[in-house]
């Protein structure tokens, strides 16, 4: 993955977000540094890896709704809170929530690096099995509705005769059809062509 990432800081206090935008970059990681959550909405996340690092308490929203309101739109990102007021339910909601953690102001600088090379990290996995599933989803997309019926039959482990009676077509035309399926997905195997399905998650349509 050749995008640079980018960590995003969103703290009203304009002096935090320079100290933490320069020990960012510091270690080779571009920032955007924002002062609320209704510029991060406007701006949107960018395309690459990508962290937040939010402070809980903003104007007019916690960081806390702001997590639980990126949740509800289906929006991942990975989030690093930091506080000067933390308790433990506090921490308990945002860890339960997702966030990659929760730091307690004053934290050592070596804390938040740590978290946001975890946040990094687990955004660019999520990145790549993004893009591992919209592959999918445009191969299956070519296969016609058909085959797409037999491959649904298929990764169940159907076998070919019990499939041609499921669907009221001959055991040869299953078997022509299976062979198309394994091409056009580009399956090395029948364990690698059930693994496909189930991130196109076939099993729920």
């Amino acid at each position: 993955m050749t995008e640079q990432p980018t960590i995003i800081i969103v703290d009203d206090d304009p002096e935090i977000r320079e100290a933490l935008g320069s020990l960012i970059r510091s270690v080779g990681v571009q920032t955007k540094a924002l002062a609320s959550v209704p510029e991060f909405l406007n701006e949107g996340r960018p395309d690459g890896p990508t962290c937040l690092v939010l402070d809980v308490r903003l104007p007019g929203r916690s960081g806390l709704d702001f997590q639980r309101e990126l949740s509800a739109a289906n929006i991942h990102v990975p989030i690093i809170f930091i506080t000067g007021y933390g308790d433990i339910p506090m921490t308990v909601q945002a860890m339960k929530g997702g966030a990659i953690e929760f730091l307690t102001k004053p934290f050592r600088d070596q804390e938040l690096l740590e978290a946001i090379q975890l946040g990094l990290a687990r955004d660019r996995a999520w990145l790549e099995n993004q893009r591992e599933i919209a592959g999918l989803r445009a191969r299956f997309e070519t296969l016609t509705p058909r085959k797409r019926e037999v491959m649904a039959l298929v990764v169940t482990g159907r076998l070919n005769k019990q499939i041609a009676n499921d669907i009221g077509i001959s055991e040869i035309t299953v078997k022509v059809h299976r062979g198309q399926v394994m091409r056009k997905m580009k399956a090395s195997s029948m364990p690698h062509l059930t693994r496909m399905a189930d991130k196109l998650n076939l099993a729920g349509r």
